[in-house]
């Protein structure tokens, strides 16, 4: 997939900006604070509709604006030249997408991948566990409309039951609330543990290249709590209803997964380096990139915020072998990239403004 052109309006501190893309890499250079992760974050946008930098879209429209636009003309594998319209308002969204409206969120996941490499993904390795759920929430539903079902039914049916523990309401009135709860559950679970398999085996295969160094990487999931089937995880809230009621909140289940990166069996968090564990997390999007391909066919656009900065020469040289020469990568960063990474359209930001260089 290859994106030609992208029109921007009142996004963030764009207020009109219209770009039109020739080549395969695209360069966005300027001062922090000028707009350049603006841009990628409206491009990374169309994936799932939410941005990788907050989930409150109400903040991507600009100050004193009612609504926010981004078009977008796509270059694609299975539809041809695509055009897609969304519009961002404080009360939702609407989606275009050739001409027809987009009315359920389902149909239109997996259109559009985008990966995203970003000086934040750090805390992957090292931060909460809410991150890496996050990130793993993202990577399945993206593919699996039967994830995201599963994810939308549990979260309702876990806010539900703790609207009820707030209120301090009795068991019965729990047990309710409690069975959509556990087929959620069971189902999320199952998912996961199949997903996170699939994407282990492209994060070692990715962390090989990256690396060049003979000890293997992994990526595993850590579940709260193991339950074999919706009935198992009715028991656990059955048995956790007490605890529950004293803390007012369910403080088991699916929501308290966790993922684990690993180097050679040990956990990356406590015992990897910097190095390795900035390399991990470079794996972890390159396995995004081949189980987004490998599950919908479609090439992924990515998207660079101002990492290649923060590789070490020879890291940057592999890492930028790896990407390939079929993928089309969007890139940003103070000062331009080394000549011996290609050939690059530049395009100079100051203000929410683009220039092209050499027009």
């Amino acid at each position: 997939m290859r994106l030609r052109r992208i029109t921007l309006q009142h996004f963030r501190n764009i207020a009109f900006a219209e770009l039109a893309f020739d080549g395969r890499q695209q360069f966005f250079v300027g001062a922090n604070g000028q707009g350049k992760t603006n841009l990628l974050e409206a491009v990374g946008f169309v994936s799932a509709l939410r941005s990788f930098r907050t989930a409150d879209a109400r903040v991507l429209i600009m100050q004193g604006q009612s609504e926010a636009a981004l078009a977008c003309e796509f270059e694609h594998e299975k539809f041809g030249m695509t055009k897609l319209l969304i519009k961002l308002r404080p009360g939702g969204k609407e989606v275009w997408c050739d001409g027809e409206k987009v009315t359920r969120l389902g149909d239109y996941l997996g259109r559009f991948p985008t990966v995203v490499f970003s000086s934040q993904d750090q805390q992957l390795v090292r931060g909460s566990p809410g991150l890496r759920r996050r990130w793993l929430d993202f990577t399945l539903a993206a593919m699996d409309t039967g994830y995201l079902r599963a994810l939308q039914s549990y979260h309702k049916a876990l806010v539900e039951r703790n609207a009820l523990l707030k209120r301090g309401s009795a068991g019965g009135e729990l047990s309710a609330f409690e069975k959509p709860l556990a087929t959620a559950a069971a189902e999320l679970q199952a998912k996961r543990e199949t997903g996170v398999a699939e994407l282990a085996e492209h994060v070692a295969a990715a962390y090989a290249q990256i690396a060049d160094s003979a000890e293997r990487a992994g990526l595993r999931y850590a579940p709260d709590v193991t339950a074999e089937n919706a009935h198992g995880w009715l028991g656990v809230f059955e048995r956790g209803r007490a605890r529950d009621q004293q803390f007012r909140t369910t403080l088991a289940g699916p929501h308290r997964d966790d993922l684990q990166f690993t180097l050679k069996e040990r956990a990356a968090k406590e015992f990897g380096s910097e190095g390795q564990q900035r390399s991990l997390v470079l794996a972890l999007q390159l396995a995004q990139v081949s189980f987004f391909r490998a599950r919908s066919g479609v090439e992924p656009l990515l998207l660079a915020d101002d990492v290649l900065g923060e590789l070490d020469p020879q890291r940057r040289r592999r890492f930028w072998a790896t990407l390939g020469e079929g993928r089309q990568v969007i890139a940003t960063g103070t000062t331009l990239p080394d000549a011996e990474l290609g050939a690059w359209e530049v395009f100079r930001v100051d203000g929410g403004t683009f220039a092209k260089e050499g027009v």
